[in-house]
């Protein structure tokens, strides 16, 4: 068994900024940890797995690197990065490289996309697809959303009695179906056959359009479009539906809902990564990550979903809920901080006030899920977390609501609703 986590390249992540300046996004820290090492976890636990291949356009990278070296210690398992010469799109990049996923003899690898978080139900993935179809059958995984927010997905029709998959569109413009995909798939080397054909297909289509001024490349496949909606109905392509949580990290808002996704998680996988209020230390509320590094008043009140960098300070009588403080970041005395990511080395002044808008998903509806707003409607900014960028100062006694402040900036007054340049 092998698995490729889908990372992206620097394009992406627009809806990130300020945060994607600094740290290629697979390598923003949710719940504590980067974004990308909960996959790796799952995957590491996996019972034959042999390596994981992470893939994207980033050039080699610094932090990559050191990230990669890190996690082969804890896991012990071979984690290589392949590098695209460009954006090939979700199956041109495992069609580039796939001699180096087969390599070993791989009788079968997973796919995941960096950019949603779940519990990773791999191994029912793998007991799911000896039950069902043959040896050569793929599983996508996929979850339930409600009507209206399906059409922001991969919509799949499903033979209720076989699991198997009868039609697969992509973001469709009418409703379709409820079940959605959730960019976590398990293929056997026969999927080679199916993207080159789409291959073959690209190529054709490109001879017979010369005048094309040759941006369009036949290596750019998107799985979803190009072949699940081939392989639909073909008996080859099946559904393992999970009831667990998942959600896609598009934005910086939906960082802090997949942080309180991720804590939850943990009071039954990592126990020891959650914060438990201790004589002398923070009152704690709620599930809280706190980074041993931390220096943090015994006056503090933190959580719920709450999760704290290394070499964060905090200073006396200081609040902070439903937010990520990166590293660095320094809170002073009584300083709020709601629905806020407070980006790398920043300072928050006394009794300053940062605050968001959340933008969860409806609670009394079990299958919404958070929706990616855009940053502008109707030409003004939407209501939704506060984002400091890297090295931001906010003076004392201010308010910062509903904003995004971009990297270095010294603020010397209170905002709301604004993009600070």
């Amino acid at each position: 068994l092998k698995a490729v986590i889908l990372i992206g390249g620097p394009q992406k992540g627009t809806r990130f900024r300020p945060l994607s300046f600094e740290v290629p996004k697979p390598l923003f820290p949710v719940a504590g940890v980067p974004m990308v090492q909960h996959h790796i976890e799952a995957c590491a636990k996996v019972p034959g797995m042999k390596e994981i291949l992470l893939m994207g356009f980033y050039q080699p990278h610094e932090a990559l690197s050191r990230f990669l070296v890190s996690a082969q210690q804890e896991f012990k398992i071979p984690i290589r990065y392949l590098q695209e010469y460009a954006a090939l799109g979700t199956g041109g990049g495992i069609y580039h490289f796939r001699d180096q996923i087969l390599s070993g003899g791989a009788e079968a690898f997973f796919v995941l996309n960096a950019d949603v978080c779940s519990e990773f139900p791999l191994q029912e993935m793998l007991e799911f697809r000896q039950q069902h179809g043959d040896a050569h059958s793929f599983v996508i995984l996929a979850t339930t959303a409600n009507r209206t927010q399906a059409l922001n997905y991969g919509c799949i029709v499903v033979n209720a009695d076989t699991q198997e998959v009868q039609h697969y569109v992509e973001k469709p413009s009418t409703f379709v179906s409820e079940i959605i995909n959730c960019g976590i798939y398990l293929f056997t080397p026969a999927i080679f056959q199916y993207i080159g054909e789409v291959f073959q297909r690209n190529q054709q289509e490109l001879v017979l359009e010369e005048s094309s001024n040759g941006w369009q490349r036949a290596e750019v496949i998107r799985l979803e479009q190009d072949v699940f909606t081939a392989l639909a109905g073909s008996g080859k392509l099946y559904v393992y539906k999970t009831d667990g949580f998942w959600s896609q990290i598009k934005s910086a808002g939906s960082a802090i809902y997949a942080s309180r996704l991720y804590l939850n998680q943990y009071s039954k996988s990592h126990p020891e990564r959650l914060a438990q209020n201790k004589p002398g230390g923070p009152i704690i509320r709620g599930n809280v990550y706190i980074h041993p590094t931390a220096s943090i008043d015994s006056t503090a009140v933190l959580g719920p979903n709450v999760s704290i960098g290394e070499g964060v300070t905090v200073g006396a009588g200081v609040r902070v809920r439903e937010s990520i403080v990166l590293h660095g970041a320094s809170l002073h005395d009584h300083t709020c901080v709601l629905n806020t990511i407070v980006g790398w080395d920043s300072t928050i002044g006394r009794w300053a006030r940062v605050e968001g808008t959340p933008s969860d998903p409806n609670p009394n509806d079990p299958y919404a899920k958070i929706d990616s707003e855009t940053l502008f409607r109707d030409g003004r900014l939407t209501p939704s977390i506060t984002i400091l960028g890297c090295s931001v100062t906010i003076p004392a006694e201010v308010v910062i609501l509903n904003s995004i402040v971009l990297p270095h900036k010294e603020l010397s007054r209170s905002y709301k609703n604004q993009i600070i340049l």
